[in-house]
């Protein structure tokens, strides 16, 4: 019986280092989701990081891509969640949208960038930097989009999407200067910015065709109303246009997980063939 035992110790113990001596081949490479391209803005005076996706085929085709640029656009915001929403929108099977080219602007000082001056107090003391979309969108429209022109190969149709502060500066762009994009999806802006004087800024009279989402979470009486207030602002401002205006309430979300549903679903409307009759 000693005997038996004794074997048996010696088998596991065979066993363990037989286990412990394989080796398994492997390999590693780095998974890559898009390009990382940083140039020198002259109007912002200081360098600006893009990231940026390319369609599956992108260098073999002939073909030209929509572009979707994305405020908020670094990697660890929200350029990665928006380009998992963009490739399985374009799966053949699924087939909600365009393959598309995105580019995520990284932030640099967002405060900065997304605002524009503000007379109220508590704004100035909070936001220090703030007050600078105006140069912000002079870099979006002179340097940033001739830039993608430039460099990759592009369709004539561009979306833009901003949340919070980023939906702010998509409105001030829709309001002032439609004619940059050809759909915006504003997802809970901060209207509230200035005591809500962008509510009060009059829309643009040079618009085209545009298709503009607008989306809110329960995120508080202020955001709400802001939200639905602009969305009937830019429908009273669609009137004799070709302009398409949606509004989305997401009840079961709020500011800091309304983007992505809300950015799903403005998908499925902007680009489905119907908002295109």
């Amino acid at each position: 019986m000693k005997l038996v035992l004794n074997i048996l110790v010696l088998l596991c113990i065979a066993n363990v280092s037989f286990a412990q001596e394989v080796k398994f081949q492997s390999s590693k490479e780095p998974f890559v989701l898009g390009e990382t391209v940083s140039f020198q803005s002259a109007i912002l005076d200081e360098t600006r990081t893009l990231n940026i996706y390319l369609p599956k085929g992108y260098q073999e085709s002939s073909e030209k891509y929509p572009v979707i640029y994305v405020l908020d656009g670094s990697a660890d915001e929200d350029f990665i969640h928006i380009v998992g929403l963009v490739q399985f929108g374009s799966f053949s099977w699924i087939n909600m949208i365009p393959e598309s080219i995105v580019v995520g602007i990284a932030n640099v000082d967002r405060k900065r960038d997304f605002t524009f001056p503000s007379k109220n107090k508590l704004d100035q003391e909070e936001f220090p930097t703030a007050g600078k979309s105006e140069n912000f969108i002079q870099f979006i429209e002179n340097e940033l989009q001739p830039f993608v022109r430039s460099n990759y190969k592009i369709s004539e149709t561009s979306t833009l999407i901003g949340q919070s502060l980023g939906g702010l500066l998509a409105t001030e762009i829709v309001l002032k200067k439609p004619q940059l994009f050809d759909n915006y999806i504003i997802v809970s802006p901060s209207t509230w910015w200035d005591d809500q004087s962008i509510l009060t800024l009059e829309a643009s009279k040079t618009w085209s065709p545009k298709q503009i989402y607008v989306a809110v979470g329960t995120e508080g009486p202020t955001m709400q109303t802001g939200a639905t207030q602009l969305y009937y602002k830019l429908l009273a401002a669609s009137r004799d246009t070709k302009n398409k205006v949606y509004f989305k309430f997401l009840e079961q979300q709020d500011h800091g997980d309304a983007l992505h549903l809300a950015v799903y679903d403005a998908f499925e409307k902007i680009f489905s063939p119907a908002s295109k009759k």
